[in-house]
């Protein structure tokens, strides 16, 4: 064989190891961790995918990820989030209040991106928001603020209410701070409100029951990851028991709820993923400020209010960003 022939036989044969070898390459894996179950989920975890394709990621092509959901079971999130350390995943996005929490303790090293509707700071997952420090960082929803304002559309549900009740997940680590901004807003409107507790499917039973024999005029659902997972439980028990409740989601209005008003759940599901891919693309933690997800949405079906025999009045009607009629 001639020397020409073989260095072009030997450069072809290095080229192709070379890329062989580039084809070889594992793709970085996400851990994605949520306290709820996947059921209901995708339209958040549709808006998650589309953050990292922002950022050049498309699952399946050049980036895996593997679910772990508690399925309301906060007791496995420990041992779910440790799975992942073990894996040695590249990036966690912990997507909801708990798992948020058993992430940080978890792991010192591995990247976190969160997703919260409580304060972050408070909750000890970040030092500031402007400069997180750490390997943690994420998206907070609005939530807190937003939540006295779902009291205030119920009474201008129904104004001659005088008595008021809140679903509230005593699991959810946020939950008491917001009764508490809720029982603030009441006193405000000269209101009396009633707290409800529910962790499970048979308490959100149990709590409909309660709720009727108070003779409540509306029932203000706090935001909470179990809840997301049972929207449509909620949804069916509200109409079945004729009970004007307002959620902070829109599944819950586009699965026969009254009302729904948040900041945009699916946006901060967007957001996560777009960090989460900053990360992949070799940016730290500690230098992403974390992100509000402001965009606010306010829903009403007026097929339901009709069927609950209520007058949505004009001036809430033209505030929505939607109506379902």
């Amino acid at each position: 064989m001639q020397r020409r022939e073989f260095i072009t036989l030997l450069s072809s044969a290095t080229a192709w190891s070379f890329s062989a070898r580039a084809q070889q390459q594992p793709l970085p894996v996400i851990g994605f961790l949520n306290s709820a179950s996947a059921d209901g989920y995708e339209p958040e975890v549709d808006a998650f995918r589309q953050g990292l394709k922002e950022t050049g990621y498309v699952e399946g092509q050049n980036v895996a990820i593997e679910y772990r959901w508690a399925n309301g079971q906060f007791d496995r999130l420990a041992a779910l989030a440790d799975d992942l350390v073990r894996r040695r995943v590249s990036v966690i996005a912990a997507t909801s209040t708990p798992a948020n929490l058993v992430a940080k303790a978890s792991t010192t090293t591995i990247p976190i991106v969160f997703t919260t509707g409580s304060d972050p700071v408070q909750l000890g997952l970040v030092a500031s928001l402007s400069r997180p420090g750490g390997n943690v960082t994420g998206v907070a929803q609005l939530t807190r603020e937003v939540a006295p304002k779902r009291l205030e559309l119920a009474h201008e549900l129904v104004p001659t209410a005088t008595v008021f009740g809140l679903l509230i997940n005593p699991k959810n680590p946020s939950s008491e701070n917001v009764a508490r901004d809720l029982h603030a807003a009441a006193v405000a409107m000269g209101l009396q409100l009633n707290v409800l507790y529910a962790s499970t499917e048979a308490e959100i039973d149990d709590a409909f029951t309660t709720f009727r024999q108070m003779h409540a005029g509306a029932l203000v659902i706090g935001t909470d990851v179990f809840f997301n997972s049972q929207f449509k439980k909620l949804a069916a028990l509200a109409i079945r028991n004729s009970v004007i409740a307002i959620y902070a989601y829109h599944e819950f209005v586009a699965a026969g709820g009254l009302a729904s008003y948040s900041s945009s759940i699916t946006d901060s599901y967007r957001l996560a993923g777009g960090y989460v891919g900053r990360i992949l693309n070799g940016e730290k933690p500690a230098d992403l400020p974390v992100q509000q997800a402001t965009k606010v949405e306010l829903i009403i079906n007026l097929k339901t209010a009709k069927a609950l025999g209520i007058n949505v009045p004009q001036s809430v009607q033209s505030r929505a960003d939607k109506v379902i009629e």
